[in-house]
């Protein structure tokens, strides 16, 4: 099966370890034996962290141009509402859905749109739209995916304003260059094969020192202290 996914992920972290923004987006396209990108698309967003829930919009849309471009005979969205089919997700479906009154709202809010979308998808493509959320590898691949990107993005932005950033990447995963890109591997047990990769076209990685951590303050998460280099 061929499946499109798409995530965002890394935040951009204040003095105390707190999200201040959230760096990129990925849309990806995952072939068996399911444990890479074969193909993706990815953005800088720089989105604030409150906003964060609203990502899964742009997300749906950018499986939307994803799909313009390859096959696919699913879409996964990371959003965790039992793998019910976006097109058909109705209010009152949500209104019984094991969620906060908060999130619920913010549901409500973006469910015109991503219903819009996934419609757009059914007509044109013929395949169905998930809101399967974090039980499906293709999310988790293209949430390591989109923070493999968010490192070379924050480099840039480093590099760009001259200063030390931090940069909180997504749960149990951990950082590797590599010679044109950067990787992110899964740090989970059962998925010790699964990883996402960023190439960096810009050669923005030989522009700075990256320290990577473990963030203090969210046990199972690591960060990276990017330093833009003297010369």
């Amino acid at each position: 099966m061929r499946i499109i996914a798409a995530d965002s992920a890394s935040a951009l972290l204040d003095e105390n370890f707190q999200p201040v923004s959230i760096v990129a987006v990925a849309a990806v396209l995952v072939l068996p034996p399911y444990r890479e990108a074969s193909t993706c698309l990815a953005e800088p967003i720089f989105t604030a962290a409150e906003d964060g829930h609203e990502l899964v919009v742009h997300e749906a849309e950018l499986c939307e141009e994803l799909l313009e471009r390859v096959k696919a005979d699913i879409v996964h969205l990371d959003m965790s509402l039992g793998a019910v089919p976006l097109e058909r997700l109705s209010a009152i479906q949500l209104s019984n859905v094991k969620a906060s009154s908060k999130a619920k709202r913010h549901l409500l809010k973006i469910l015109p749109k991503l219903r819009k979308i996934a419609g757009n998808v059914t007509r044109k493509h013929g395949i169905a739209v998930l809101a399967i959320g974090k039980e499906s590898v293709p999310v988790r691949i293209a949430e390591l995916t989109a923070g493999a990107y968010a490192v070379i993005y924050a480099s840039k932005k480093a590099v760009d304003e001259n200063k030390v950033l931090t940069l909180g990447l997504p749960s149990k995963c951990q950082f590797r260059t590599a010679i044109n890109g950067v990787y992110l591997h899964s740090l989970i047990a059962a998925e010790h094969d699964v990883r996402g990769y960023a190439e960096d076209e810009e050669k923005i990685l030989k522009k700075v020192n990256i320290t990577e951590m473990l963030n203090p303050c969210a046990r199972g998460f690591r960060a990276l202290k990017i330093t833009p280099k003297k010369g």
